[in-house]
């Protein structure tokens, strides 16, 4: 690493130039070719999966995408002549609109029953085909708005209508500018405020204009860009200030600043290289659920973690070397002028103080901090997931008003009906189906079911059921369930009838079932996998073992907080979250991998420091209490910057990245201030020499990786060994 540094210092010029030449090259590419986000399919083998299959092997227009026009005349009715005509005009037009497959309209003798008992509402359903293009959906929706008047509202929702929120610019920039405070406010220094987050921010720019290319090479949802911002402005900051910190003590200890450079990232460095790679392991360890969605995000996020690293380990280091000494403080380049390099080590620190009262209260701060972190985990049990609907959304988006008039004009259940695909190829099937229905609108939680008319010759019918609770309702999950397991087994018995609940609400449960099914094996297979990297890096089995379960706790942390605020509703419409629901079905795995990532940084930070004071002087006790107390700082400062980051994502208008903001920010501030500053020094005192005790047998197959770098003048772990006093620290 010491000569990649060099190379970087060297050619500084060069290197920056490089990575905004990158920077600029990627964005010409963007700029021709655009972008081609999209969601992939989540899993084969569900019930809603074959559904749709079926559906689409028919040529069914229920196969296709589908929206509904909700419109509601305040004081009247919406069979009032005027009205009647407007809206008539406008679906006539819609209907013969290109890429509209059929249109069902309330003014005709089968919707009546699109129209509402008060008869202030109605809607009309408008089936796409299949390949129907963005833009000709847009065009129906200009269609749909057009009769809008002062009186009467018009407002679309349904999968063909959906609108996302837009990231918020300003919340995003607010975390940035925090972070810089943070820094400011700490190391009083303007370049060391500033230079973490421009590498960030490089990285964090290239990785964005290469996911936008990725794009068109493998499905990505376009919530992987700003699931890769947080992420890589978290990290990237981080790594930075790691490097940076490193930097700014070798020069107050009077080196110059090209061997300072060398050896920040031959130390510093390694540790970002290793923490950055766990990170990156941990999210590509979700490709191992073989989810489309969560494929691409976590391809996404990996490459921002990569270029975030890589801009840490050669724009950063260019960067010091153009600064020179500026990297300090005008009152520590002072000190440096004068009688600094001898000045003596000043009272202990804060932290260096807090790392004694570890050392001395060992049994008492890590008992109270693991039952802190179990209470804080147990809401974790309760987790429930799904799909929030669009009652979650604010009440300016078109989606929440229509949501809102149907619910209040027919019922919550009419916002995610279910599609009931059945296949019914004799005539005996066929008389089974009507049964079906039959049976359908007697079972408790069904509002109401009416199977399509089938045509001669069809096989393939469609029954809808609206239950009586919204999509993101429990009781509706319970539902489909119940229809699968009780009601249509039943009504299969004896015929050749087959049937299977679809729908996008069905669909949203099936995927939230798969996810849940796989997550306790992704968190046992990503604990695994952090074992093993920690094994190799500190040649101990305990410290990565008690990293694995507390890794596990601090996730556990992450989901506590997601399911207060969301599920529970605690502070979400404070926040402009919208009500309680479920939480999105893959923010949880995405969270274990994240998490995980970042937990393991801020050991591998943590015990590298222990690790290389214990190769020195071969004192456990000394070495978890010096590191801990040299590295408390920084990773309290770090933990401080990725709260700031992820919390600003919260205020960003998007749930699902709000979700992602509220279970990040909470763990990083517990995992940091709690377990790294608490529980580990805590365990590690108490096991003393057994921390770094690893099999001969074992040590001899791992691999050399140094993570703490090349030691100066190592002590053998067997040497007897002078102690230094406790309180040798140089002052915060």
């Amino acid at each position: 690493m010491s000569a990649l540094a060099r190379w970087c210092h060297r050619h500084r010029l060069a290197v920056v130039l490089a990575w905004v030449g990158l920077l600029l090259a990627l964005g010409a590419g963007v700029g021709a070719a655009g972008n081609a986000f999209g969601d992939s399919p989540t899993s084969q083998d569900t019930d809603s999966a074959k559904a749709t299959a079926l559906l689409q092997q028919a040529s069914n227009s229920a196969a296709g995408k589908s929206g509904r026009v909700v419109w509601q005349l305040k004081g009247g009715t919406v069979s009032e002549t005027a009205v009647r005509k407007a809206m008539t005009g406008a679906l006539e037009h819609i209907a013969d609109a290109p890429g509209v497959a059929a249109v069902s309209s309330p003014y005709t003798p089968e919707g009546r029953a699109q129209v509402s008992k008060g008869g202030e509402t109605a809607y009309a359903t408008v089936a796409f085909d299949r390949d129907v293009a963005d833009a000709q959906i847009d065009h129906v929706k200009e269609l749909a708005t057009a009769p809008e008047t002062g009186s009467l509202h018009i407002a679309l929702n349904g999968q063909a209508f959906t609108v996302n929120p837009e990231a918020n610019p300003v919340a995003d920039a607010m975390g940035i500018i925090l972070a810089f405070v943070v820094l400011l406010f700490v190391f009083r220094a303007v370049w060391v405020a500033a230079l973490p987050i421009i590498t960030a921010i490089v990285g964090v720019g290239t990785s964005a204009v290469a996911v936008l290319l990725l794009s068109h090479v493998i499905t990505l949802s376009s919530t992987t860009l700003t699931l890769g911002s947080l992420i890589g402005l978290g990290v990237g900051i981080d790594y930075a200030l790691f490097i940076v910190n490193r930097h700014r003590a070798n020069l107050m200890a009077g080196m110059a600043v090209t061997e300072s450079v060398a050896k920040s990232l031959n130390t510093s460095g390694r540790a970002v290289v290793f923490a950055g790679l766990t990170v990156v392991i941990a999210l590509l360890g979700m490709l191992t659920l073989n989810v489309g969605i969560i494929n691409g995000m976590a391809l996404g996020a990996a490459l921002t973690v990569v270029l975030t690293v890589l801009a840490a380990i050669t724009l950063l280091p260019a960067l010091l070397g153009m600064l020179g000494p500026r990297v300090l403080s005008r009152k520590e380049r002072g000190e440096l002028t004068g009688e600094a390099r001898s000045r003596p080590a000043g009272r202990a620190g804060l932290w260096a103080r807090w790392a004694e009262q570890v050392q001395a209260r060992p049994k008492v701060l890590g008992v109270v901090a693991l039952a802190v972190l179990a209470a804080l985990a147990l809401p974790t049990l309760s987790l429930r997931l799904g799909a929030a609907d669009d009652g979650n959304l604010p009440t300016t988006s078109t989606n929440r008003q229509a949501y809102d008039m149907i619910a209040d004009g027919f019922g919550p259940g009419f916002n995610g009906p279910l599609v009931l695909a059945v296949q019914a190829p004799t005539a005996a099937d066929k008389a089974a189906e009507a049964k079906l229905v039959t049976a359908l609108e007697q079972v408790d939680g069904v509002a109401s079911a009416a199977a399509a008319p089938m045509k001669e010759g069809q096989t393939v019918g469609v029954i809808s059921v609206v239950p009586a609770t919204s999509p993101q309702s429990a009781a509706t999950s319970d539902l489909i369930h119940h229809l699968r397991d009780k009601v249509i087994p039943p009504a299969e018995q004896g015929t050749s009838m087959k049937v299977y609940v679809g729908g996008v609400t069905a669909s949203n449960d099936d995927f939230a079932s798969v996810l849940k099914g796989k997550l306790p094996l992704f968190v046992l297979v990503i604990a695994a996998l952090g074992f093993m990297l920690l094994t190799v890096a500190f040649r101990s089995l305990l410290i990565p073992a008690v990293g694995a379960v507390l890794n596990i706790l601090s996730i556990g942390v992450a989901f506590g907080a997601v399911v207060v605020v969301f599920q529970y509703g605690f502070g979400a419409g404070l926040l402009g979250l919208g009500s309680a629901g479920p939480i999105e079905a893959f923010v949880p795995i995405l969270v274990v991998g994240i998490m995980f990532g970042l937990s393991m940084d801020y050991q591998v930070f943590l015990v590298s420091r222990m690790r290389e004071e214990w190769a020195h002087t071969g004192d456990s006790r000394r070495a978890v209490r010096v590191g801990q107390a040299e590295t408390g700082k920084v990773i309290a400062v770090a933990a401080t910057i990725m709260v700031c980051v992820f919390g600003s994502f919260v205020f960003g208008g998007m749930r699902v990245i709000s979700e992602f903001g509220v279970s990040l920010a909470v763990a990083v501030a517990v995992d940091a201030l709690l377990i790294r500053m608490v529980v580990v020094p805590a365990l590690m005192h108490l096991c003393g020499r057994a921390n770094w005790w690893l099999p001969r047998r074992l040590d001899k197959a791992l691999p050399n990786v140094s993570v703490e770098g090349p030691l100066d003048d190592p002590v053998h772990p067997q040497q007897p060994l002078v102690r230094e006093p406790q309180s040798a620290y140089t002052a915060d």
